[in-house]
């Protein structure tokens, strides 16, 4: 248990049996009356944003959330299997608790887990990562009816949009949270 005054950003929340992540929160004297905490909680689970207000040193349940770096092994089918580097624990994760985290995925590669009482919560992945260009058509010159850019399939198999130099086989860097083309490596 903590107390309104204690939140902070990225602490996780237990309120009415569901998770909540606090994204935003600023503490508020009105003129009259007492404190208040005004909060923008996030859902672990479904990623709904709301707006609460606490009145100030209420108490609050904290969830134990333990993030932890592991390497993603392999898809088996059902789940994404990750091991964690240190006890070499092996955690099949679903892929609705994966979601759009797999278009940037690759074999050997570390990502954060949160996990809360032996279920995976959610994935974190670095902001960029570096992938290789499986397909792309071959740029015109001149060209310029789509804006600069092409599709290009990338070799997890997500498809991005990238400027028209750029040719099959090259590695580019990709924004894991929008999707974006950063640019090549």
């Amino acid at each position: 248990m903590a107390t309104t005054n204690d939140l902070k950003n990225g602490m996780v929340l237990n309120l009415d049996g569901q998770l909540w992540s606090v994204t935003w929160f600023q503490h508020h004297k009105p003129g009259k009356g007492g404190a208040v905490v005004r909060t923008k909680l996030k859902n672990v689970l479904s990623g709904k944003v709301v707006d609460k207000t606490f009145n100030a040193d209420v108490k609050v349940e904290v969830a134990n959330v333990d993030k932890r770096e592991m390497t993603y092994l392999y898809n088996d089918g059902q789940s994404y299997v990750f091991m964690d580097g240190s006890t070499f624990e092996q955690l099949p994760v679903p892929p609705e608790t994966v979601g759009e985290a797999s278009h940037f995925m690759l074999e050997n590669q570390t990502a954060t887990v949160a996990v809360h009482e032996g279920n995976p919560l959610y994935i974190e992945l670095p902001a960029s990562v570096e992938l290789t260009v499986e397909y792309t058509e071959p740029g015109l010159q001149g060209d310029r009816s789509t804006g600069g850019t092409k599709p290009a399939r990338l070799e997890t198999g997500y498809e991005i949009q990238v400027p028209l130099f750029l040719t099959t086989g090259e590695k580019v860097k990709v924004d894991t949270r929008s999707g974006d083309y950063l640019g090549r490596v």
